[in-house]
């Protein structure tokens, strides 16, 4: 039989007074806050030793979510440029950087997007569409300036395309092609010209979404940890949209709600795949060439 003495009883230390649902509030923000905190430390300087391009638009945003610092921002045109030269490992880039040209896979699962009224992309027009003769082009982007080109010739109508040399210039056009941010700023200022959304144009022809941009990888690289990390980047960017809406200064706070919450989706499942299809299938018919199908990697 043991001498030992006898262990002590454990006591409970008293509960404490029960949170009020302010101190419950605060405490899951700073919970949150901590999360997120520790996701952007994750994914900082994640990318490397991949050299990675975007947009710097607002719809662009929740795709490079804690990669900011090391991501190159460029207008599309030039990060088309810069993939070609293969100084770009990936890049967010107009979708038919990828239809036009066969050396790159499509990140699968992401893309920028909409089902309907897209509100960054239009054509700014004074009179009706079937008296157009001119249309100034955005030159920022390649997926706009082609889709506009479908959807007018699917109506018949082939009017004359010419660059628009500068932003400034776009209230005294007839017709003008604008995209993202440029085309906001349009929105939001005072002008007598009728907008002609593309993406609810598109939508109203073919019942399908429209796929504005991707991540275009070089073909033949092995980036397993790059698609991963941009992966990452876009689950992030959607687990803090709020966080995104309530701390950038474009616009109005109902506005950024209303687009990166509605009017833009960032994924690329079979109904978005089935419009880029039809998207290959019209600018065949309507005399692009050459024209390949999209290849995706998970």
């Amino acid at each position: 039989m043991s001498d030992s003495p006898p262990l002590p009883k454990l006591r409970l230390a008293p509960p404490g007074p029960p949170e009020s649902p302010e101190q419950i509030a605060r405490r899951v923000a700073r919970e949150k806050l901590t999360r997120e905190r520790h996701t952007e430390q994750e994914l900082d300087r994640s990318l490397a030793p991949f050299r990675v391009g975007s947009v710097e638009a607002l719809n662009a945003v929740p795709l490079t979510r804690g990669l900011e610092d090391e991501v190159l921002y460029a207008p599309p045109a030039r990060l088309a440029e810069l993939l070609r030269r293969d100084e770009l490992d990936a890049a967010l880039v107009s979708v038919v950087e990828a239809l036009f040209t066969d050396r790159y896979d499509i990140l699968d699962g992401i893309a920028v997007a909409s089902l309907g009224e897209v509100r960054s992309v239009f054509l700014a027009h004074r009179g009706p569409l079937e008296n157009l003769r001119t249309v100034h082009l955005d030159p920022a982007s390649l997926t706009s300036v082609a889709l506009l080109q479908v959807l007018l010739a699917e109506r018949g109508l082939r009017p004359e395309y010419q660059p628009l040399a500068d932003y400034a210039d776009a209230p005294g056009c007839d017709a003008v092609l604008l995209i993202g941010d440029r085309a906001l700023d349009f929105a939001f200022a005072n002008h007598p010209h009728t907008l002609w959304d593309l993406g609810a144009a598109w939508t109203g022809l073919t019942g399908l979404p429209f796929v504005y941009a991707v991540w275009a990888l070089r073909r033949g690289v092995e980036n397993a940890a790059l698609r991963r990390a941009l992966r990452e980047a876009r689950d992030f960017g959607l687990d803090t949209l709020d966080h995104i809406i309530n701390t950038r200064a474009e616009y109005t706070r109902e506005f950024r709600q209303d687009y990166l919450g509605w009017h833009i989706h960032y994924h690329l499942g079979a109904d978005e795949k089935r419009g880029l299809l039809k998207f290959v299938e019209l600018l065949r018919r309507h005399g692009f060439s050459p024209v390949f199908e999209p290849r995706f990697v998970p």
